[in-house]
């Protein structure tokens, strides 16, 4: 069947999901359950994503301009459209304001990740600049589904309880088994892993279900609405994992925007170290469902 191309069959089973090293968020350990499912091998690429587009004309949330009624306060000169782009800060700041790296640039989306001027998307990199929206019905499109929380999870433990894809240990020997920031966040990158941004998918080895880059390179939007684990856990002591609701997924810091916010997980190429240790299984964020970045991409699943 040709939507099962470039897909594994996973068996499905019980195990551990969260982590209690880390972050708040991903506590508590809980033992979930997931149903057999088919998981994309790799992010979805700008090649496939293009497909998409050339099929149905489909136009990102990136390339539409922002009603500013939607947006209390938005200035008038803001209502363009555009993307959120990282730009690298000339020496070290505090990392408690990612504003100071993040830039909104017009013009900037899926094809032109960097904005105009600008080079162009590569199609073998992972697709960018993505709202949940545009992942979503790429994901219809192609007869397949968004991964949940859960299912995403037990896919990039590859069949291990540790904590990274591969193991305990980040770079076991010094090897770079992903695309992460190597360095001071977010103004000096060494780059160990070969890459400045994003890497083509299958760049390394895969985990131990066949599936590559489910560590770092990009973020990948689930379909689970965003809570706390601590949360969820509560709603549904049992081994059956439920998302959050759509009502509780608002952010509290912004009150006054009521924009409901998905899970994403992995990791991306701007995780590091000294800032944001998010490249494994366990990790989890909360994001905006009308937010697109050039660090956050999908994959899909079908279930039996």
């Amino acid at each position: 069947m040709s939507v099962l191309r470039g897909m594994r069959r996973l068996s499905g089973g019980e195990f551990v999901m969260g982590s209690e090293r880390f972050y708040p968020e991903e506590r508590p350990l809980r033992p979930v359950r997931v149903d057999p499912f088919w998981i994309d091998e790799t992010p979805v690429t700008n090649r496939q994503f293009a497909a998409f587009v050339r099929a149905t004309g489909h136009r990102t949330l990136a390339e539409i301009p922002p009603d500013p009624k939607d947006y209390p306060g938005m200035p008038p000169e803001m209502a363009r459209a555009g993307s959120l782009v990282f730009q690298p800060t000339a020496g070290p700041v505090w990392t408690g304001d990612p504003s100071q790296w993040w830039e909104f640039k017009f013009g900037a989306f899926w094809r032109r990740p960097l904005g105009r001027p600008g080079p162009m998307a590569l199609d073998d990199h992972p697709v960018v600049h993505v709202a949940y929206e545009d992942a979503a019905a790429y994901a219809e499109w192609a007869g397949k589904s968004l991964p949940t929380e859960a299912e995403w999870e037990f896919a990039a433990r590859g069949g291990q309880a540790s904590e990274f894809a591969w193991g305990d240990e980040l770079a076991p020997g010094g090897a770079m088994l992903a695309n992460y920031w190597q360095g001071e966040f977010p103004w000096r990158n060494s780059k160990l892993d070969g890459w400045e941004r994003t890497s083509p998918v299958g760049s390394f080895p895969p985990n131990g279900y066949g599936l590559s880059d489910m560590i770092g390179n990009v973020w990948e939007w689930t379909c689970d609405w965003y809570a706390d684990a601590g949360d969820l856990v509560a709603a549904s002591p049992c081994c059956v994992p439920k998302g959050g609701a759509m009502e509780a997924s608002y952010d509290p810091a912004t009150p006054q925007v009521m924009i409901p916010r998905k899970v994403i997980k992995g990791g991306s190429h701007l995780c590091a170290e000294s800032y944001c240790q998010r490249y494994r299984p366990a990790a989890r964020h909360p994001q905006a469902i009308d937010s697109s970045t050039g660090h956050i991409g999908f994959r899909c699943v079908v279930r039996d």
